[in-house]
């Protein structure tokens, strides 16, 4: 049986509600609702009742005998909002500026430590020009560092299985690869133009991504490849420094940390683990797969004659040189990492290429490097392309 109320007025004296003994009409059962009479109100008795709103709430004057009271009830599943005039602090702005300040923290972080890295590592490389040694020494570093951060409860350990070591060794492979390649590069020309070369890993990416992986561009992408790889051409050929060793370790560098996004991009999906983690764990793994090569190429032998010939001409600031290339190497690449946490690979890859920027014009003011206009011309092209090429990935995914 469906059952209804029906709530009769209630009226009152001032003086009976004064003294809190007025009391609501008698409540009506009904077997059914009367569907002739709209305009009295239908309700289910199943649900509770909430006063919308009160009508002429007041004490009248005693000379008034009778004072009503208009009360408006409906049910809880049509509740309305009460309206409250009370002008509250706009919090989601407050948000909005607490993320951009935290941003802009995270950006003038990773350039100002990714600028300290390049010099101590160009001043330790000429000294020692051992860069399989310098990038072991560097994962080392970074891994010992994480390593003792989640032994005191700094950072809270990863949990990880066997399945995310299994899909991040490509990751890490790619990660070796390119970091001692860009490292061989920085031991044979100048940091400006190893950091020149590198700005052409958005076409690398691009030519990757389409013939391998079968991805579309839109044209725009397509199209910032020309300033791109002109810019690139020029400055190669304008170098006054140049070396086929050093250009060959930017470009390889380039194609290995491509594939290294390609596959963290596709082995990462649904890993609950931070970009500070994931990135010590990187560091781990790929120092593992680094050690046996760095020792088959150079060997004990050249570091220890290298290790004495650095001490003897630069003396004891060259540990300290060691040690800031090691530990500014793992903070930068492990502020970057937390900040692709917080940003959009787009909004990344602009702040990529204007860490780009920072880098190029400190080394060549800091190490007083010879550059031509010429030269200063394709490295602006180069990076207004990669400029351009961000601009254009917005609506790369299809």
């Amino acid at each position: 049986m469906i059952s209804s109320v029906r709530l009769r007025t209630p009226t009152f004296t001032s003086a009976q509600f004064s003294n809190q003994k007025c009391c609501l009409g008698k409540i009506e059962y009904c077997s059914l609702p009367n569907i002739q009479n709209a305009k009295q109100s239908i309700l289910c008795s199943s649900k509770p009742l909430h006063i919308s709103s009160a009508e002429s709430f007041a004490l009248v004057a005693k000379t008034q005998k009778r004072s009503s009271i208009k009360c408006d009830v409906y049910e809880a599943d049509r509740s309305r909002p009460i309206e409250i005039n009370i002008d509250l602090p706009d919090q989601q702005a407050r948000k909005e500026t607490a993320q951009t300040l935290k941003i802009s923290l995270y950006f003038a972080t990773w350039w100002a430590l990714n600028v300290v890295f390049n010099i101590y590592n160009k001043k330790v490389l000429n000294a020692f020009p051992f860069p399989w040694l310098t990038s072991t020494l560097s994962l080392a570093t970074g891994s010992l560092m994480m390593l003792i951060s989640w032994a005191v409860g700094i950072a809270e350990a990863p949990k990880t299985d066997m399945d995310f070591w299994k899909t991040l060794f490509p990751v890490a492979v790619a990660h070796s690869i390119g970091h001692v390649a860009a490292t061989v590069s920085m031991s044979k020309v100048a940091v400006s133009f190893t950091h020149i070369i590198k700005s052409g890993e958005p076409a690398f990416s691009v030519l990757v991504s389409r013939f391998l992986l079968g991805e579309t561009f839109p044209s725009s992408v397509y199209l910032s490849l020309l300033p791109i790889i002109g810019g690139c051409a020029l400055a190669a050929v304008t170098e006054i420094n140049f070396n086929m060793i050093g250009f060959m370790g930017a470009m390889i560098s380039n194609l290995a940390f491509v594939f290294r996004n390609i596959f963290s991009k596709k082995g990462m999906k649904g890993k609950s683990v931070s970009g500070m983690n994931y990135y010590a764990c990187l560091s781990m793994l790929s120092l593992l797969i680094l050690i046996p090569f760095a020792i088959a190429v150079e060997g004990p032998q050249l570091w220890a004659a290298g290790w004495k010939t650095a001490l003897a001409q630069i003396g004891p600031n060259f540990i300290w040189w060691l040690a800031a290339q090691s530990i500014f190497y793992h903070l930068y690449n492990q502020v970057s990492y937390m900040s692709l946490d917080q940003i959009s690979p787009l909004t990344f890859s602009i702040g990529n290429t204007m860490k780009r920027i920072s880098v190029i014009v400190s080394s060549i003011i800091i190490f007083r490097t010879p550059v031509q206009p010429v030269n200063c011309l394709g490295a602006g092209i180069a990076i207004l392309g990669t400029f351009l090429y961000s601009q254009g990935s917005k609506g790369s995914k299809k």
